[in-house]
C-alpha cells in the first residue's frame, strides 16, 4: 500500500496559514527573550515528534547564539544545571500546555511560572506554546521533511519564521 501524497498547507488553505503566521509575529511581538522562545518551540516540538519543527528551531536557537549543550540537553532540562530558574519556570509551563490532556495545567506548574513572570509575559508564554503546538501539527500531518530549512542570518531579537 501506497504512502498518500500530503496537501501543501500553504497551497490548499492559503487564508488560515497566512493567519498562522500572523499568530506567529503577534507572539515574536508579545516580548519574549529570543533565546526563551526558541527554547519554548524546540521543547514542545520534541514532545510532539515534530522533526521539521525541532530541525527549524535547533538551527535558529545555534544561529542566535545558543549553544549546543543546552540545545542536547533540552529533552533532560529537569536533570541538568544547564538552565535559569525562569527558564525551568518557562519549559515546565509549556510541558503542559503541550501535554494538557494529561492533567490539563496544573496550578502548581502555573504558580511557579508566575514567581518568574509577570501577567503579560505569562500571556506571551501561553501564546508561543500554543503557536509551536499548532506549527507542529501542521509540519506533522503535511508530513514537512526535515532538513531542508536553512536559518536565516538574524540577530537575536529578529522575527521568527513559520512553523
Amino acid at each position: 500500500m501506497s504512502k498518500p501524497n500530503r496537501v501543501s498547507i500553504p497551497d490548499v488553505a492559503p487564508k488560515a496559514y497566512q493567519a498562522m503566521l500572523h499568530l506567529e509575529h503577534a507572539v515574536e511581538g508579545l516580548g519574549l527573550e529570543r533565546p526563551l522562545y526558541e527554547l519554548i518551540k524546540i521543547r514542545a516540538s520534541q514532545i510532539n515528534g515534530c522533526a521539521f519543527c525541532i530541525d527549524m528551531h535547533t538551527k535558529d536557537a545555534r544561529a542566535g547564539g545558543e549553544t549546543e549543550q543546552r540545545i542536547y540537553a533540552l529533552d533532560a532540562w529537569r536533570e541538568t544545571p544547564f538552565f535559569t530558574e525562569r527558564e525551568r519556570a518557562a519549559l515546565a509551563l509549556t510541558e503542559a500546555i503541550t501535554l494538557v490532556t494529561q492533567g490539563h495545567v496544573p496550578d502548581e506548574v502555573y504558580a511557579a511560572a508566575a514567581v518568574h513572570f509577570d501577567e503579560k509575559e505569562l500571556g506571551a508564554l501561553v501564546m508561543a506554546a500554543v503557536a509551536i503546538n499548532a506549527w507542529n501539527r501542521i509540519a506533522i500531518s503535511s508530513r514537512t521533511p526535515a532538513g531542508i530549512y536553512e536559518p536565516r542570518q538574524h540577530a537575536a531579537d529578529t522575527g521568527a519564521h513559520a512553523p
